[in-house]
């Protein structure tokens, strides 16, 4: 029976190269796929899901006015035999497009797999996560560090001189020059420091 995965993390504990070893395996037994990525995040270039190991892949990019179930559907009646759908920067989804992945995955009995952040900087849960983390079949929590060894479970926001921030617009795409995983902590001592960004 399919179901609806939420693999989250703070930052850079390898999500994106999880989705693309699920993706790898599918594709592997001759399965189809569908991966998606946030819009907003051109870091590696539109439409493209990279990981820091250096390994990437194409994708379709999703912003708030996708409609998922549309588009797996048209694909499936076109033919195509989608065996999983792969949602990175899961985060970013609205709840409404959580519930569309969730009937997917009732209706179709397709899985989905989403990976994303669980909190933004201010330890405050995405819109997508708080979805997610509410009504998918499966949480699984990818471990990664703080600079202490502790396991790092908050993300904070660094400034153009590398000091944390303690306020701002919630999305602000960037990757190790803009954020550091914490442990709880570390953060709070950090936080306890931070500044407004200007």
């Amino acid at each position: 029976m399919a179901q609806l995965y939420f693999y989250y993390s703070a930052m850079n504990a390898g999500k994106s190269t999880s989705l693309l070893q699920s993706a790898y395996n599918y594709r592997e037994q001759g399965m189809d796929v569908m991966l998606y990525t946030a819009a907003i995040d051109d870091r590696y270039g539109r439409g493209k899901i990279s990981s820091r190991i250096g390994v990437s892949t194409e994708a379709h990019m999703f912003d708030n006015s996708t409609q998922f179930r549309d588009e797996v559907d048209a694909r499936k009646t076109k033919g195509d035999d989608i065996a999983c759908v792969l949602v990175d920067e899961a985060q970013f989804l609205t709840r409404a497009q959580v519930d569309q992945l969730a009937s997917l995955v009732d209706d179709t009995n397709t899985p989905v797999l989403c990976f994303g952040l669980r909190t933004d900087f201010q330890g405050e849960l995405f819109a997508g996560s708080q979805r997610l983390l509410a009504i998918a079949d499966k949480l699984q929590e990818l471990k990664t560090v703080c600079s202490c060894g502790r396991k790092a479970t908050m993300t904070i926001r660094l400034d153009e001189h590398g000091n944390p921030v303690n306020a701002g617009l919630q999305v602000e795409i960037g990757g190790n020059d803009r954020y550091e995983s914490k442990c709880r902590r570390h953060y709070y001592a950090l936080m306890a420091g931070a500044h407004e960004a200007p």
